[in-house]
């Protein structure tokens, strides 16, 4: 329930231990660069640009390799592999791997070339394919494409608008042409598109037939052949065939390097490893003989760094703390049951400097509220031992994915508990089954009360639930404003609103409206509604006074005090939002029911039971699926609106270490 203390610490040692200490901070990973000595007179930053562009080039050369075989040599992954983690790979082995690295280039480069290989035969493929589909019309002529004709005759060949007839063609020659002496039309084929023809006539008429013909839209064809067509499609079906069984030999060949997929994901690990120390290389400031490095790290971290690296290497290690004006890197430190909601918080934003870290408080609330949503204790069960078996079986998931399971995990249990409290299993599957089965009327009692039977009673527990977390939302505000010292504030803006809110709740709790809506009367003594009015009015009148305080013009005063007053409604809505426990509630409740009542339709028997287990299964599953969202995403939405918005800011930057941070494999460091 705290933020970690920050503080800056600077190391200047000698230049010819600069990479052994840069490897040392990165491998602790528990420190933020954040150079300050940049302007110091004699120092000067190294330009690592092209070292690191080649780094990062052999990075992209292996991802690139990887993506290849990926695509032609498929690794087998189960459903789960999300969840597995990156691989453990102790640092013996790790060199041993980063020493044949070249040798892996080698072959990462040649899978890059059999993939451009590939590309370009398919190319070329697709180029013949062009070309069998241009000859395709003209397979029945029976001489080559671009035959010329003959001693004293010429061959025209070209193309006519769609359907076009040969006795047409005949016609607009003889029209255009009359004194042409000799003309022999073929249609070679005709479709919808275009007529194919073949014109054999006399060379010295050649111009003139091709001029009327051009006029009625004769085209020569854009792709001859030497061949005839239907000798040139097998050449080029022939060619594609050779090409395909290329294409087939050199796929072969990319997936006999599928056993090289590891050594291939360790180097491209390294090469980002190098590149990243290369990036904080670059910003160093250096001298001849030296070198400083300057950042942050926790307070509690600050020894670890001081014994690895000063015990160790000539150096110099100042530890100075943060300036008033200067705005640390934000690092979390909750328990093992908070942390799991720390995700939760980061979506909205971390806490800045000096702010409170509301994870604690926010993570009991939150589980609260994400059972009495969920509210079955099948589902619940369903849930956390889902999350319990992940968390075990994937020890080496990512720190997010962690979290988040293991938050699902605590909301399984406090839905399991809520379930039990309003008799929610699977619904009232315990009822349907024992009446539609046995024939017997089985009820689980609930420990509390059933929602669908008395909503009303739920409804206002729901608000009053809500009450509580927005009082300690704004006794945060107030915990705040007293560690700034500002005890005005917290008078003006936490009790004067306590005091108002307070006696408005005890004044609306005997009325004939609170009666109305929870079906219940309360009666107070004379002396606590009296209490109540006294508080009220109090209340009012501080807030209509202190809340402009800020304004020297009294009337202008007044009004952002009534303004401020008005605010009240604020409060009213916030409240009703809570209302969304009880549908959310009543949501899961009521659906799960229909389900149970669809799969009881069937009657009993073996056929009737069978049916009912599909609709039972795949009903549950759905209304599962739906509410467990639905609860993720209200539940968020009171801590990020109603909760948050009354003390909350955020806006803190994340801590960003210095550290090995890899895609694939994590290195098993030795003692």
């Amino acid at each position: 329930m705290a933020v970690l203390q920050m503080q800056r610490i600077s190391i200047c040692a000698l230049k010819k231990d600069r990479k052994a200490i840069l490897e040392k901070i990165q491998s602790m990973g528990i420190m933020e660069m954040n150079q300050i000595a940049e302007d110091e007179e004699g120092f000067e930053k190294m330009d690592t640009l092209s070292a690191r562009q080649r780094f990062e080039k052999m990075a992209s050369l292996s991802e690139n390799a990887l993506d290849i075989l990926d695509i032609y040599a498929p690794e087998k992954k189960s459903m789960f592999a999300g969840l597995e983690g990156k691989k453990l790979v102790d640092s013996g082995q790790f060199t041993e791997i980063t020493d044949r690295k070249d040798a892996i280039l080698e072959e990462a480069e040649h899978l890059v070339a059999c993939n451009k290989e590939i590309a370009e035969h398919r190319a070329e493929i697709t180029k013949l394919e062009n070309q069998i589909e241009a000859l395709a019309p003209w397979l029945k002529l029976d001489v080559p494409m671009n035959l010329k004709g003959t001693g004293k005759t010429e061959m025209l060949l070209g193309t006519m608008p769609g359907e076009t007839s040969l006795d047409a063609v005949y016609e607009k020659i003889a029209e255009g042409s009359p004194e042409t002496e000799a003309v022999d039309v073929q249609i070679i084929h005709s479709d919808q598109d275009a007529t194919y023809l073949a014109v054999l006539c006399l060379k010295k008429d050649a111009a003139a037939v091709e001029e009327v013909l051009r006029a009625a839209g004769f085209a020569r064809p854009s792709q001859t052949a030497d061949e005839v067509p239907a000798r040139k499609t097998e050449e080029l079906k022939g060619q594609i065939g050779q090409l395909d069984q290329k294409i087939e030999e050199i796929e072969e060949e990319i997936k006999a390097c599928a056993k090289d997929r590891e050594d291939l994901r360790v180097v491209g690990d390294y090469y980002r490893m190098r590149a990243k120390k290369y990036e904080v290389l670059g910003t160093l400031p250096q001298s001849q003989r030296t070198f400083v490095i300057s950042g942050y790290v926790p307070r509690k971290a600050a020894p670890a760094i001081e014994k690895a690296i000063g015990e160790h290497y000539d150096c110099v290690i100042d530890l100075d703390e943060l300036k008033e004006d200067e705005e640390p890197p934000t690092v979390l430190q909750n328990n093992a049951f908070s942390s799991s909601v720390e995700g939760v918080l980061e979506a909205y934003g971390l806490p800045h400097k000096g702010e409170f870290d509301p994870t604690t408080i926010m993570s009991f609330f939150y589980v609260f509220f994400f059972g009495m949503m969920l509210s079955d204790a099948a589902y619940g069960a369903i849930v956390a031992i889902a999350c319990f078996v992940a968390l075990k079986k994937y020890p080496r998931m990512s720190a997010s994915m962690h979290k988040s399971l293991k938050l699902f995990f605590f909301c399984g249990l406090s839905t399991i508990v809520w379930g039990i409290l309003f008799s929610g299993y699977f619904g009232d599957a315990v009822d349907v089954i024992g009446r539609t089965f046995f024939g017997v009327e089985v009820t689980v009692p609930p420990l509390w009360f059933a929602p669908l039977n008395n909503p009303m009673k739920l409804l206002i527990y729901s608000m009053a639930f809500g009450l509580v977390h927005l009082f300690v939302g704004l006794g945060i505000k107030g915990y705040m404003q007293i560690k700034d010292k500002q005890y005005l504030d917290f008078f003006c803006d936490v009790v004067l609103w306590y005091i108002f809110l307070i006696g408005l709740i005890l004044m609306l709790i005997p009325s004939d409206i609170f009666a109305s809506i929870a079906q219940m009367t309360v009666v107070f003594p004379p002396a606590l509604n009296t209490l109540a009015k006294v508080l009220a009015i109090i209340g009012a009148v501080g807030l209509l006074l202190m809340s402009g305080r800020s304004s020297k013009n009294p009337v202008l005063r007044i009004a952002l005090g009534a303004y401020d007053i008005y605010n009240i409604t604020g409060w009213l809505s916030d409240v009703l939002s809570y209302s969304r426990l009880l549908a959310l509630g009543l949501a899961t409740g009521v659906i799960a029911s229909v389900v149970n009542q669809m799969g009881s339709m069937f009657g009993g028997g073996v056929v009737g039971a069978i049916l009912f287990a599909l609709v039972f299964v795949v009903g549950h599953l759905m209304n599962l699926a739906i509410n467990l969202l639905g609860a993720y995403v209200h539940t968020n939405r009171l801590q990020f609106v109603e909760f948050f918005g009354k003390f909350y800011e955020g806006g803190g930057r994340p801590f960003e270490p210095f550290k090995t941070d890899t895609k694939y494999v994590d290195i098993k460091e030795e003692s």
